[in-house]
């Protein structure tokens, strides 16, 4: 399976520059956000990607929306690739007005609330990270996947850190989570 770390959000871009939290709830993608989503697109163009898993974030959604359209992909929720609760932008926004942004994306059983209260402690990451782990290891379609998701919990899962919108193969059934 690939993952991809969704685009830039204007969290990131805040962030980064200062090193605060400027308090932006479920922040979306700023216009570098959007360019590394559609490029990231372009570039699995020649992969075999069957189907798109993605964390119920707005920038998780908007990434895997910009990249699922160059691939003609339908957009699946999995709620277990969220990030680690701990900034606002962890924060998320109800399930409803998910639904109403994007109307053709599967959000399957997830509730009207539905990310974590903060701060979600790395043993509770990594165990989610585990579940998620042994869940996709028993789909046989693991290998075909593209999971937009984000830094900590990639980080938790491979023990690799990706930039906004880097790509990263993982074999469920070989590695191990956490660092």
């Amino acid at each position: 399976m690939i993952f991809v770390r969704h685009g830039q959000s204007h969290f990131n871009a805040h962030y980064n520059a200062t090193r605060v939290d400027p308090g932006i709830v479920d922040a979306g993608l700023t216009e570098e956000g959007i360019r590394q989503a559609e490029q990231a697109g372009e570039t699995l163009r020649g992969e075999d990607v069957r189907a798109v898993l993605a964390s119920p974030y707005s920038r998780t959604l908007h990434t895997a929306t910009l990249i699922a359209e160059r691939l003609g992909l339908a957009i699946t929720v999995e709620p277990l690739v969220h990030e680690r609760a701990f900034f606002s932008c962890d924060i998320g926004s109800p399930r409803s007005e998910l639904v109403e942004r994007w109307p053709h994306v599967d959000f399957g059983a997830l509730p009207e609330r539905w990310w974590p209260e903060p701060e979600e402690s790395e043993a509770a990451l990594l165990h989610r990270c585990a579940q998620f782990r042994t869940a996709i290891a028993q789909r046989s379609d693991w290998p075909y996947l593209l999971v937009v998701s984000h830094w900590a919990f990639i980080r938790g899962l491979t023990g690799q850190a990706l930039a906004n919108c880097a790509t990263l193969r993982y074999r469920p059934d070989e590695n191990t989570e956490g660092t």
